[in-house]
């Protein structure tokens, strides 16, 4: 063999060596990471957990994910929001960092550099600023999505506000939060993370022996609207998304809370 075809060999193997390692190659640290993200915390209520289109649920302290590789961001977060979590500390904004429980690779944050987009929390840092690590926590990629600053600092902080006020009056909430992830979506970045067109809030609240619920559908854009203006049912959330969302509640009683869209029950004040 001519040693310019040696050369050529060699080069490919190597290349082929190194695809291999960096595709399969996992670091123990990553490793573990993956492993203690598939098992529930003992701050995970497993019962009001949704459904996962994507088949990877991952369980961080503080709150549950689905993440969908295709859009690299997370399909849903999920998470307990309780009158004891609401908490004026300030802690000091953490860089971003990649989530390694993710075993198909999470979006690393480069992707929103000068996107033009923010780096839209899903669980707010203002959900968990009870504690230095749970708030450190929501600091991750797989809890962000690509929001335009008008909106996230608009009507989706103006939605995470009233979140909190009924969390305090009603001593707890479930909430479930996410983009509307579709086909053919515009996209940021080299790993292509999807920008949503329609975000969306699904809350649950069963304290004082009855069980009501609640569906927001915001399109992506800035808006001066009153907020109830954009309930929906959850049915309609469940269509477009694919998501069951409560499926461990009673068959009848699912039914007929998710085909309501009527905030008659929620204070607006």
């Amino acid at each position: 063999m001519k040693r310019k075809q040696v050369y050529t060999l060699l080069v490919i193997l190597c290349a082929v060596g190194f695809y291999l390692f960096e595709t399969y190659y996992q670091p123990p640290a990553v490793k573990e990471a993956q492993e203690e993200g598939e098992v529930p915390k003992e701050t995970t209520n497993s019962f009001f957990l949704p459904s996962s289109t994507t088949g990877q649920v991952i369980h961080h302290n503080y709150f549950s994910l689905s993440y969908s590789e295709p859009h690299e961001q997370a399909e849903w977060v999920a998470y307990e929001l309780k009158k004891k979590h609401l908490s004026n500390n300030n802690f000091k904004r953490p860089y971003f960092e990649v989530d390694q429980a993710v075993r198909t690779k999470a979006a690393h944050w480069r992707n929103y550099k000068n996107s033009g987009y923010d780096r839209g929390h899903l669980c707010p840092a203002g959900d968990r600023s009870f504690s230095r690590e749970a708030f450190e926590e929501t600091f991750i990629t797989s809890n962000i999505s690509p929001q335009m600053h008008d909106f996230n600092s608009g009507i989706w902080n103006r939605l995470e506000q009233k979140v909190r006020y009924w969390a305090q009056r009603y001593d707890g909430v479930y909430v479930v939060t996410g983009g509307i992830l579709e086909d053919r979506l515009h996209s940021i970045g080299e790993e292509e993370v999807s920008i949503p067109k329609y975000f969306y809030k699904v809350l649950l609240d069963n304290s004082g022996g009855r069980t009501k619920m609640i569906a927001f559908l915001l399109p992506h854009a800035a808006s001066d609207r009153p907020l109830y203006e954009f309930v929906v049912s959850v049915d309609s959330i469940e269509k477009r998304t694919g998501i069951d969302f409560f499926p461990q509640l009673e068959d009848g009683k699912e039914a007929r809370l998710e085909a309501k869209s009527d905030y008659k029950e929620w204070s607006f004040q």
